[in-house]
C-alpha cells in the first residue's frame, strides 16, 4: 500500500494511538497494518476520519488482504457489511493461520 503525502499525517496520528508498540514512522512502514488496526479497534471518530481520508476502496483492499488475527469477529462482520462485500447471512470466513 502506497501512502500518499496527504494521507501520511492522518496515518501518523492514528499510528501513535493504535500501533503503540512502534513509533509512527516504524508503523508506517506497513501502512495497511495501521489501517487494519484502526478498522478493528478504532473509536467512531477515528474510523470516520480513516474512511473519509482513504476511501472505501483502500479499506476494501485492506480487508481483502487481512492476515489472521488482524480483525475480531465483530469488526470483520461490520466492515463486510459497511463496505457492501457480503450480506449478513453469507459472511466470509475470517483469515486463519495455516500450519503445514
Amino acid at each position: 500500500m502506497h501512502v500518499k503525502p496527504k494521507d501520511r499525517e492522518v496515518l501518523e496520528q492514528l499510528a501513535s494511538r493504535y500501533v503503540w508498540w512502534k513509533t509512527p514512522a516504524q508503523a508506517l512502514e506497513m501502512p495497511e497494518r495501521v489501517v487494519a488496526q484502526v478498522m478493528d479497534i478504532g473509536d467512531y471518530d477515528d474510523v470516520q476520519t480513516l474512511a473519509k481520508q482513504l476511501g472505501d476502496d483502500v479499506l476494501r483492499d485492506v480487508l481483502a488482504h487481512a492476515q489472521a488475527g488482524q480483525f475480531g469477529e465483530r469488526s470483520w462482520a461490520y466492515w463486510h457489511l459497511r463496505l457492501g462485500l457480503a450480506p449478513i447471512d453469507r459472511m466470509p470466513p475470517m483469515p486463519a493461520r495455516k500450519f503445514t
